[in-house]
């Protein structure tokens, strides 16, 4: 099989269902920036996380495929696919809260950064916001799961305890927006 189809060669492509868009729908928005949000947790895997936070990453990676496909599919399309459900959003609010029983109550805003990590998993939350902007925004001209923005916001919440978390076990100190600097 032959990775280029050139079906894309005119800026359009295929939804699950069969619709044709153009490559700047907010669809294809939201759900390319789930896949660009799956390829920092790849590569924030790559800088060796601590094992919690590796066990994680793999399980939100396979996650994101179902996301994927449940924002590239409309929800009227005949195709059967995964979503996202109540399921996967109360496993993430699950890990926060077992993460969170190991940190440092929060006092002030903290700047992204700490280990390659954990710098890597403050990227990775500001991707996830950014994909949860764009799944709201698509919502607001066509249906998509609420599930499915719930989700985003859920894991952009997960992903700064996990960066906090792993900077934690780094022995990396967190550095406080220092409000009084001008």
């Amino acid at each position: 099989m032959k990775i280029y189809t050139k079906k894309g060669d005119s800026g359009q492509t295929s939804l699950f269902g069969g619709n044709r868009v153009s490559k700047h729908s907010l669809r294809i928005e939201a759900y390319g920036t789930v896949d660009e949000l799956n390829s920092v947790l790849g590569l924030t895997l790559s800088l060796s996380p601590v094992d919690k936070v590796a066990e994680i990453l793999d399980e939100l990676q396979q996650q994101l495929f179902v996301l994927g496909s449940d924002l590239a599919t409309p929800l009227d399309a005949k195709a059967h696919i995964n979503r996202i459900s109540n399921n996967e959003i109360k496993q993430l609010e699950s890990m926060i809260d077992e993460l969170q029983e190991y940190l440092p109550t929060l006092k002030n805003f903290i700047l992204p950064g700490g280990s390659q990590p954990g710098a890597s998993l403050h990227l990775a939350r500001t991707v996830c916001r950014r994909a949860e902007r764009m799944a709201v925004a698509c919502s607001q001209s066509e249906p998509v799961s609420d599930e499915s923005i719930i989700y985003l916001n859920r894991l952009s919440d997960l992903l700064f305890v996990l960066a906090r978390f792993e900077n934690y076990q780094s022995g990396q100190t967190e550095t406080e927006w220092n409000t009084k600097k001008k």
